[in-house]
């Protein structure tokens, strides 16, 4: 494997248990193209107490911590690869654990990227129940399996990260932070590709109003409208999702209200009807692909009511915020 290009690994962390496993897999996966060095960056606003860096094993020595004091994902992200000496960066999440020959796949995903190539993608494996059927959390994280160019392993060209300005810490959650930098490093003229490697992404525990806080990345998506135009969604390969109906459920709501306060009792039982029905029919499409267990079936219909006003509302602060912002670098 001498022959393959130089790389050092970025794991941005707030200190979930989940990094003692990404340490330890990385440790086994890593034999027969051992990395430079491996950043961990500790992004916890108020570090208590260490991280698990023991379990990186036979890699301890390379292991390098930063702190960035509670920034996000992409400043914890940018704070490592500023900091890498080598031809490429791998990011990884620390929710992932690489599979065993992950470095040898990785060094020949690195060794066939021609000089037009930016970046080259893990393949992502979201492990599901095999005793049942998904809940709406395990099936949403499963779309992870198809997510372009997602940095839960991405490996970049330092250069192309010099070039473009690396994340745009404008995004402060881990959405969205990853398809703008696509775009970027595309725009600036590479080309990005899907490698060889395997990444496994376990399910994370979540509580069953996860769902709700999710919301917020739609405020990311008022960010991309502005930044890339409103077809950045063919171009980062992204699902469009289901703003647009949450829109139309949302705006029967409010009609529904200001109708009956207003005396107009027909027009206003029309509304509350459409809005009826979208919440009902969003609600099925989460209930029925699911193990239909009374907690899920619950989780579901509570949240099928909130989510669309609050992905509406999230949009709205989004657009509004972030209406005269330019691209990273002043591009566009």
């Amino acid at each position: 494997m001498t022959d393959a290009p130089a790389y050092t690994v970025v794991v941005p962390t707030i200190g979930r248990p989940c990094l003692a496993e990404c340490l330890r897999a990385l440790a086994a996966g890593t034999v027969e193209h051992t990395p430079h060095e491996v950043v961990v960056v500790d992004d916890r606003p108020a570090p208590e107490g260490g991280l698990p860096l023991e379990t990186a094993g036979q890699l301890l020595d390379r292991v390098r911590t930063l702190r960035t004091g509670g920034k996000g994902p992409a400043a914890a992200r940018n704070a490592g690869w500023r900091t890498v000496r080598t031809p490429w960066t791998v990011f990884l999440d620390d929710d992932v654990q690489v599979l065993p020959e992950w470095s040898r796949h990785l060094a020949e995903d690195l060794r066939a990227a021609g000089p037009d190539i930016g970046g080259v993608q893990g393949r992502l494996r979201v492990p599901l129940p095999e005793d049942r059927r998904p809940t709406d959390w395990e099936r949403t994280t499963k779309g992870l399996e198809n997510a372009a160019w997602a940095t839960a392993d991405m490996a970049y060209r330092t250069e192309a990260l010099k070039r473009t300005g690396g994340f745009d810490e404008r995004f402060p959650r881990a959405f969205r932070e990853d398809a703008d930098l696509a775009l970027r490093v595309q725009r600036a003229g590479w080309s990005l590709t899907r490698g060889t490697r395997i990444t496994r992404h376990p399910v994370r525990p979540a509580h069953w109003w996860a769902s709700l806080p999710a919301q917020r990345g739609n405020a990311d998506d008022a960010l991309m409208n502005r930044l890339h135009g409103r077809d950045w969604w063919d171009r980062a390969q992204a699902p469009r999702g289901r703003l647009p109906r949450h829109l139309v459920v949302t705006g029967a709501a409010l009609a529904a209200t200001a109708c009956a306060l207003a005396g107009r009792r027909r027009t206003a039982t029309v509304c509350a009807a459409l809005w009826t029905l979208g919440t009902a029919e969003f609600a099925l499409a989460r209930i029925l692909p699911g193990p239909r267990t009374a907690r899920e079936i619950a989780g579901m219909l509570g949240t099928s009511v909130l989510i669309p006003p609050l992905a509406v509302r999230h949009w709205l602060r989004g657009a509004v915020r972030h209406r005269n912002a330019r691209p990273l670098g002043g591009a566009g």
